[in-house]
């Protein structure tokens, strides 16, 4: 179902039990009453059609407020990190009880827990530090980790029947290993479907407005520009101009690119009347 402004919060959190996390992870406390997804928003400053698109789990549009996604996905790194992974590893704790130094593989499964929540701390620095790209990998491989981990302990980890209540304290391990890695799997889609498309549209915004504000400022013409405008003026092709200046095919090209950025002019029209204004030719 896709959920819409108007919709109440209450029917969402009721009908999707993801949407709890997504709602915890923005700072929406629950008593939400039967105020809409869009009243709640607001009430908690929270860029609605953002909120939507995470919980429709939509592709990006233009509509994303990018510090309001940031802001949820460290939500989501803290509570990764500082509840979820940590209360699993006391879950696994209890079921195995490697504190028995006998019990090697108990020791040896504890050891590759600890490893795992070592790279996801890493996994999810590199995000916090906005390497997306650099490590869009990584998620897959993590995934792998955690189903590895479930093998390995189904496969050759024993429950002890001394322990009390020891096949059901494993299970819940099992089952805590299932929920964390469907969390994770959701969290990586929004950053791969919603974050990076996000922050690459935001990094083209800026270098489109850098060169908008380089050619309001309309850099000046070096003499070489200037003699290549008053040959394309006269009518030469760029081969003829590379032959008359001396100049590689490939330099002439480069430097009417530069003519056309500095001048955000594109036609010989527009470059005639640039070289009459600016008097490199005689009319």
């Amino acid at each position: 179902m896709i959920y819409r402004e108007n919709d109440k919060m209450s029917e969402l959190l009721t009908r999707d039990r993801k949407a709890m996390q997504i709602v915890n992870r923005f700072g929406i406390p629950l008593g939400v009453g039967d105020k809409t997804i869009d009243a709640i928003c607001k009430q908690h400053g929270i860029h609605t059609p953002t909120f939507l698109a995470i919980v429709n789990h939509e592709t990006y549009s233009t509509e994303i407020d990018l510090p309001t996604l940031q802001t949820y996905l460290k939500n989501a790194h803290t509570y990764f990190l500082e509840f979820l992974l940590p209360r699993l590893r006391r879950q696994l704790i209890e079921a195995i009880n490697p504190t028995d130094q006998s019990d090697q593989v108990a020791m040896l499964i504890l050891r590759y827990f600890d490893e795992y929540v070592q790279e996801i701390r890493i996994h999810i620095q590199h995000e916090d530090e906005g390497q997306l790209e650099e490590h869009a990998t990584d998620d897959q491989h993590i995934a792998k980790k955690l189903q590895e981990l479930v093998s390995l302990i189904i496969k050759y980890y024993p429950a002890h029947s001394s322990y009390p209540f020891a096949n059901e304290l494993l299970t819940t391990v099992l089952l805590g290993i299932y929920q964390t890695e469907e969390e994770l799997q959701t969290h990586c889609a929004i950053e791969d479907e919603i974050l990076r498309p996000a922050m690459v549209q935001t990094k083209d915004k800026r270098q489109k407005t850098k060169d908008e504000s380089r050619t309001s400022g309309q850099e000046e013409l070096s003499e070489r520009e200037k003699e290549v405008v008053t040959l394309v003026v006269q009518g030469l092709i760029n081969k003829e101009i590379a032959d008359k200046l001396h100049l590689s095919l490939h330099t002439v090209i480069a430097h009417r690119k530069n003519i056309a950025r500095k001048l955000n002019i594109h036609s010989t029209a527009g470059l005639t009347i640039y070289a009459i204004v600016n008097k490199l030719i005689e009319v």
